[in-house]
């Protein structure tokens, strides 16, 4: 049997953290549940993913970021073949990027 995040306990943990407000209670929130070196990790994922999206090289990135070229390719096999998320993500935050540019040229 494939092992899945699918369960009771993660629809759970996810209720959890869809209730919180910004980013202090982000930081609350994952400082009490992860290690400091959980969240690293995950963050050091998320801009191996982010300098993938922008076509950097695996050199580029392992310099930048300290991932091992094994994280590397692990994020791209994520990104070419997973659930679609990273895009989707990179497609809201250049959405509210652009929204914010819009608001400082009207001010």
């Amino acid at each position: 049997m494939e092992k899945t995040i699918r369960t009771d306990t993660v629809d759970a943990f996810f209720d959890a953290i869809m209730q919180l407000r910004d980013k202090e209670e982000l930081y609350s929130f994952f400082g009490d549940v992860c290690t400091t070196n959980e969240v690293v990790s995950i963050a050091q994922r998320f801009a191996v993913a982010k300098m993938l999206h922008e076509n950097r090289t695996y050199i580029e990135i392992a310099k930048a970021t300290g991932a091992s070229t094994a994280t590397i390719s692990r994020v791209n096999r994520s990104i070419t073949c997973g659930n679609g998320s990273y895009e989707l993500i990179f497609e809201r935050l250049q959405e509210l990027e652009s929204e914010q540019k819009q608001k400082e040229e009207l001010q």
